[in-house]
């Protein structure tokens, strides 16, 4: 059944001796807190936000992970696809890409939704780079650009082999300035970019050398490469491929090229929705856009269970001050996730 289709229920109110369905025998400030606390429950349920069938658990682990239920809301909505979220830890503010809109947004909690750029090339994936400068994927031109701090446009890669790039899709920086992107055909789709067919034979995985250097093949044999991450040592390289529902993993060697590639793990469930977006957290876990919703996988690749989402879910990032945020790109929409685990962050310029 597709997430649009499900009905959500609201989890219960509890009872009992837990202090927060229960205030006898307690006084003052306690009193008075605890009353707060359990009207801040209603709240939340009444705005549809506490659902006891946000999370599918397939490994008792991911209790520890995401929690038993997920805490979630709607920041936006009124979108046409969203995606490629990127959170500014020192100013907190969100950008994310609206593709068939060609429209690139800013959203914080202060200001709600803005434009930052329009029209943005059919913008997808986004990342910061160790300046602070924004690393672009760009549909509508086959590109992957930077945007500099005076912000003018700089086009790190453009072709391979005298020929187009498909369409860039989603982008990672390590830590040494090197930049790697996938490279699907999705951008030369008239829905999500800028259609017109492909001058290339393969969808691939490419780096930049640090610095904006030189452009470098490293991966040609998948079907639609999409998400990537490194790893916490940086030593592997995950990427997920849409077409064949799963995610390889990649030693990377000290040139920066990629070797070993293996099936790591893979994207099953019911629900619409695809390998996509991907993130690691602070304890190695790798999150990851799948059939009906955020699939959360163990160090260990086993698939601890699903955040099931109420739109198809494209992609996702780790925000706020304790990085324990997901700010996810769904269809029309944007939400806020709430879990148990801390993110990962950008580079330290980024940081608060």
């Amino acid at each position: 059944m597709s997430p649009a289709g499900r009905r959500f229920r609201r989890s219960p109110g509890r009872s009992g001796s837990t202090g927060i369905g229960c205030t006898s025998g307690v006084r003052g400030r306690d009193r008075g807190r605890l009353v707060r606390r359990r009207r801040a429950r209603r709240r939340d349920q009444e705005a549809g936000r506490d659902l006891s069938d946000t999370v599918e658990i397939r490994d008792p682990r991911l209790a520890s992970v995401v929690g038993r239920t997920v805490a979630f809301e709607k920041l936006a909505s009124g979108f046409q696809f969203t995606e490629g979220p990127l959170w500014h830890a020192r100013d907190r503010y969100l950008l994310f890409s609206d593709m068939p809109g060609d429209h690139l947004r800013k959203w914080s909690a202060r200001d709600g939704v803005a434009t930052f750029r329009k029209p943005c090339a059919q913008s997808n994936g986004l990342a910061w780079d160790r300046e602070g400068r924004l690393i672009v994927c760009e549909h509508a031109t086959s590109r992957l650009t930077r945007t500099e701090a005076n912000g003018d446009i700089t086009v790190l890669a453009s072709r391979h082999a005298g020929k187009e790039l498909n369409s860039p899709n989603d982008v990672v920086v390590k830590s040494d300035g090197a930049i790697y992107f996938s490279d699907p055909t999705y951008g030369r789709n008239k829905y999500y970019g800028n259609p017109r067919p492909s001058q290339l034979d393969f969808r691939g995985v490419y780096r930049v050398a640090p610095g904006g250097g030189s452009l470098s093949l490293l991966v040609d044999d998948f079907g639609q490469p999409n998400g990537l991450c490194f790893s916490r040592d940086e030593k592997q390289l995950y990427v997920n491929d849409t077409d064949r529902q799963h995610i390889r993993r990649f030693d990377v060697l000290e040139d920066g090229s990629l070797a070993n590639g293996r099936v790591w793990a893979e994207t099953r469930g019911e629900g619409a929705g695809a390998p996509d977006g991907m993130k690691i957290d602070s304890a190695g876990n790798i999150y990851c856009c799948g059939p009906g919703g955020i699939h959360v996988f163990a160090p260990d690749a086993a698939c601890l269970g699903v955040i099931r989402m109420p739109e198809y879910t494209a992609n996702f990032c780790f925000g706020d001050d304790d990085l324990r945020s997901l700010y996810v790109t769904a269809s029309t929409s944007l939400y806020r996730l709430r879990i148990g685990t801390t993110g990962t962050a950008q580079w330290r310029w980024n940081r608060r």
